[in-house]
């Protein structure tokens, strides 16, 4: 969860759509966006690649020509360098305002960032490169990104050290590749099946999501990539940003979720079918990561 971001007082308002604050830091910059009223078709454009993250309320919007998706918080939403965001703001009030950052980063953030890590630490499990996918711009429910959001933040609204722009620098490049990271997986899923027989970091993730109530081994899923199992924990999370346990997981809540919303199990039954053998951690476990019960989830949709 985000920490809290302070209100700006309304007669520190410029405008009541959009209104916007800016701190700078010596390779990015924090922008943060309140809008306390309604409104349609408001246009917002960057010269620079911009993270954008939803702190509080909802908008509808829609980048260059795509559709329009609903943008809630928790979530994030990857901006190119001069693509159109057009939102609109359907539920915002002057006691229930609309709360976004905009973090802006300079292309040669990326770059050196993205030459270093392909440098030193190049992909060897998937073959690919480290960078920034612009196909992939809607992020769901990211926890380590919304800490680093919140490391940003933090730096902006209540840092003054004389070490801030340094703290700002190393943070950027955290975020870049937990990006990249999050992308990867995002890839990994849409062309898993083409790459299952070929590719022995897609073969492993197969066989996890295909047998996902098997009781997962170190040592068994490191053979089937033909590595040891400490250089396959670390090419793992190298290409994933997870380690296997947490990858693991992650793919039981996903299933999980799935059931819960199209399935008339009880929650029992749908914990034993996702791969875990005890509903209680299960309840746990659920409620840690998504913020919310299994039965309140599946309320809720």
């Amino acid at each position: 969860m985000r920490n809290p971001v302070p209100w700006r007082s309304e007669k520190d308002l410029k405008t009541l759509v959009e209104n916007r604050v800016i701190f700078g830091f010596e390779n990015c910059e924090l922008n943060i966006f309140e809008t306390h009223q309604e409104a349609e078709n408001v246009h917002l454009t960057f010269n620079s690649f911009v993270l954008t993250a939803m702190l509080k309320g909802k908008k509808n919007m829609a980048l260059g020509n795509t559709s329009f998706f609903d943008y809630l918080p928790g979530e994030m939403v990857i901006v190119q360098p001069e693509e159109v965001m057009r939102i609109n703001f359907p539920t915002a009030t002057m006691e229930d305002p609309t709360q976004c950052v905009a973090l802006s980063i300079s292309e040669e953030s990326i770059q050196e960032t993205f030459e270093m890590m392909n440098e030193k630490y190049p992909r060897l499990m998937s073959g690919n490169k480290w960078e920034l996918d612009k196909s992939f711009f809607h992020l769901l429910g990211r926890e380590d990104l919304n800490k680093i959001v919140n490391r940003f933040i933090n730096l902006a609204i209540s840092d003054n050290s004389g070490e801030k722009d340094v703290i700002a620098k190393f943070t950027l490049k955290e975020m870049l590749i937990r990006l990249s990271q999050t992308q990867a997986r995002h890839l990994l899923e849409a062309t898993l099946n083409s790459k299952k027989d070929s590719n022995p970091l897609f073969h492993v993730v197969n066989y996890i999501k295909t047998n996902i109530t098997e009781k997962f081994s170190l040592n068994g899923l490191s053979k089937m990539a033909c590595l040891s199992p400490t250089h396959f924990s670390r090419l793992f999370k190298l290409e994933t940003g997870m380690t296997l346990t947490e990858f693991i997981q992650y793919e039981r809540l996903k299933k999980a979720k799935k059931l819960l919303i199209a399935s008339d199990f009880s929650v029992r039954e749908i914990a034993f079918r996702s791969g875990f053998t005890d509903v209680n951690f299960f309840n746990r476990v659920f409620k840690r990561e998504l913020g919310i019960t299994p039965t309140d989830f599946r309320v809720s949709r």
